[in-house]
């Protein structure tokens, strides 16, 4: 006999092992919604709502009323309904894209265990195997900031991101340059720190001497990023800028950053990324310090997006920042995360 599809969730808070800062704010603690969803035939899904709401305005009460919509849209649904229809008449509910992002993994999780096989398997026949990450460094101090992105390199990463636009940036990415030495590729992240084009390569220019792979969000808006593209020396990527679908599809940056909650799930990811390599550029996944199942997730999206292009590093390797989450099969692997081999998401 079928049942009634079911959604529950629950609150989870995890430590941050040291805090992290960055252009808006500090962190200590990090806390989110894991969700599940229990198909017409009893099989669960696993999906992750995480808004950051210092970092993305997205109040975390809103996303449980959202949540609560959507345990009354899927009760109703009828058993042959499609994971598309599905999602859409949540959307008609409430279009809120981090708690439709927990739906839409759900329902992945569930159509790929019932096909015994990995998801990203069902996201691309020749979906990547591993996925390359970059280590994340927030200290806000020279010494602190060198000694973690030593670490990093010296345990095989060969990407490392560090926070700037929060004080002494020049000096402490050339620490963190010496520290890594000549052959990890280095990128920094302004979370739009910088009031306009004219700031943004002011300290684009200060940082060149560190050689940098990348500079993440130096601006924020569509016309203040094209107008860096146009100058900086080194590549842009578009990251809380690409809230807006119109900033994707615009080709004003060199690179995009998806992630699983701002676009709405695993099939957001990848139709965000078919509009951003439509409009000339490039794109990579990343987290907002989610939990496993998000990480998850975004390892999945990741692995269908690298076997049709070259995939830059993806910053997903956040679990070890907190305490007491074991990483399990989302363990990096000399600067490399293993897809979850299945069935399902994790």
């Amino acid at each position: 006999m079928l049942c009634p599809m079911r959604l529950h969730f629950r609150s989870v808070v995890l430590p941050l092992r040291r805090p992290l800062t960055a252009a808006w704010g500090e962190l200590r603690e990090r806390e989110l919604l894991e969700v599940t969803v229990t198909g017409h035939d009893g099989v669960t899904g696993r999906g992750e709502a995480a808004p950051l709401e210092p970092y993305d305005g997205v109040p975390l009460a809103s996303v449980r009323a959202a949540l609560d919509a959507y345990a009354n849209v899927l009760a109703d649904a009828p058993p042959d309904a499609e994971r598309e229809e599905l999602l859409a008449a949540c959307a008609a509910e409430r279009p809120l894209p981090h708690a439709l992002a927990a739906i839409d993994v759900a329902l992945w999780d569930i159509e790929a265990q019932r096909a015994g096989v990995p998801v990203a398997a069902l996201l691309h026949p020749r979906a990547l195997v591993r996925i390359p990450v970059n280590a994340t460094v927030g200290a806000a101090d020279r010494a602190g900031a060198a000694a973690a992105a030593g670490r990093a390199a010296a345990s095989g990463y060969g990407c490392v991101k560090v926070k700037v636009g929060i004080g002494d940036d020049a000096g402490r990415v050339a620490a963190v340059r010496a520290a890594i030495g000549p052959d990890v590729l280095l990128r920094v992240d302004a979370n739009g720190a910088w009031a306009d084009p004219e700031e943004a390569l002011a300290n684009l220019r200060a940082l060149l001497p560190s050689d940098i792979e990348l500079a993440e969000e130096p601006v924020s808006g569509i016309e203040a990023f094209a107008a860096v593209r146009e100058a900086s020396p080194v590549p842009v990527a578009m990251d809380e800028t690409a809230e807006d679908v119109r900033a994707v599809e615009s080709g004003a940056a060199d690179l995009v950053c998806l992630k699983i909650g701002r676009c709405g799930g695993i099939t957001g990811v990848l139709e965000a990324a078919a509009l951003a390599r439509g409009a000339g550029s490039e794109v990579y996944v990343a987290s907002t310090l989610d939990g496993p199942a998000g990480i998850a997730a975004a390892v999945h999206a990741a692995a269908a997006l690298g076997a049709d292009a070259p995939l830059r590093h993806c910053g997903l390797a956040t679990l070890d920042l907190f305490e007491g989450v074991a990483p399990g099969v989302l363990r990096v692997d000399l600067g490399r995360i293993t897809v979850p081999p299945g069935p399902g998401l994790l």
